[in-house]
């Protein structure tokens, strides 16, 4: 019989810090300790299953707030009997206030889909609406529509995206038009760097006095540089992108809560990357739908400071054993559940552990 310490053990050491099911076992055959990897994929499926309702109420947390991150990634599944894998994909929902001392928590959830069409994201933001921060992948895009129910969503498109097209441009050709568009990029983020972890209000007015003439700039240079060049290159579409995309990329002037570019949903994918390529794939799509509960409680406990294994025990151990209930699940968020910690935290408490 496993105990919740050596369920917490796999599950972290598997979703946290990406070591695969296969190579644990073979790290617990060198300790003397056999066991079939059928075994501690039973555990984590388990332990997702358990801790499914805690996962449901991290992202209704997510959606709560008035501006959400998404982004997608690739997820192959192996297909029951034919030996091959399906490309599905895992949606990733993240929140950050922290750019600007906001209430949201860093906070990411993924969610499993079989396809990263419209349907798919529909679905999962059936009941948003406010702010969008996303690339400029054409799924998002039928969100913005001014009659949708429940309302519409606002997008607000990614700086660094526009600004990945001019460097592959500049990289192949060394073209001037290119690296002055860099260049104009980069004066936009060297204000951000000095107004990071302010308030919102001061971002806002910095960002109208100075980076809104750098963007009015930027869209001249696009535009001039569109009536001197072929319509083919590929530093024209780099400027059609730009420009097709300019409303939501200048959102963020008329918004001081909203970030340039979609890096904070970005860095919570690699931990999908990394443990993709080190697994390869999931499974079955029950597999990857507990890959995705799990992942999306320890990589938020890890966005918070939080150790996941030492999170993960006390959040199993309380689920299982009925100390904590449904409508009292709220405490094991990650964010939650770090301030209960330091609240009860005393000095004297706090010199004995020294």
């Amino acid at each position: 019989m496993a105990t919740t310490a050596l369920i917490a053990h796999v599950v972290t050491s598997k979703f946290a810090w990406f070591v695969p099911l296969y190579r644990q076992v073979q790290i617990m055959a060198g300790q003397g300790i056999a066991l079939d990897r059928s075994t501690l994929a039973l555990w984590v499926k388990r332990a997702a299953w358990w801790l499914s309702g805690l996962y449901d109420l991290q992202l209704e947390a997510i959606h709560s707030y008035p501006r959400v991150f998404c982004d997608e990634t690739r997820m192959p599944v192996l297909e029951p009997g034919r030996g091959k894998v399906k490309i599905c994909q895992f949606w990733a929902h993240s929140v950050d206030d922290r750019p600007w001392n906001g209430p949201a928590p860093p906070a990411v959830a993924y969610v499993f889909a079989r396809g990263r069409g419209h349907r798919e994201i529909k679905e999962q933001l059936a009941r948003y609406q406010g702010i969008l921060q996303v690339d400029g992948y054409g799924a998002y895009k039928a969100l913005a529509k001014a009659d949708r129910r429940p309302g519409p969503i606002r997008l607000a498109f990614c700086l660094a995206h526009a600004r990945r097209k001019f460097v592959e441009v500049y990289k192949s050709s060394g073209s001037p038009i290119a690296r002055a568009a860099i260049e104009r990029i980069a004066e936009i983020y060297a204000v951000e760097a000095l107004i990071r972890g302010t308030s919102a209000e001061h971002r806002l007015s910095t960002r109208q006095a100075e980076t809104a003439p750098m963007m009015e700039g930027l869209k001249t240079l696009l535009t001039q540089a569109l009536t001197e060049i072929s319509t083919i290159s590929p530093l024209a579409g780099a400027a059609r992108y730009a420009l097709g995309h300019w409303a939501g990329l200048t959102r963020f002037l008329d918004d001081g809560r909203i970030e340039v570019d979609t890096n904070t949903v970005e860095r919570s994918m690699r931990p999908i990357a990394l443990g993709r390529k080190n697994s390869l794939f999931s499974g079955s799509d029950g597999g990857a739908e507990s890959w995705a509960i799990l992942a999306s409680l320890l990589n938020t406990a890890k966005l918070n400071g939080v150790d996941p294994y030492t999170w993960l025990v006390d959040a199993l151990e309380s689920v299982v054993s009925g100390r904590v209930k449904n409508h009292q699940l709220g405490q094991l968020l990650a964010w939650n559940w770090k301030a209960a910690r330091e609240a009860s935290a005393t000095p004297g408490a706090e010199k004995a552990a020294a």
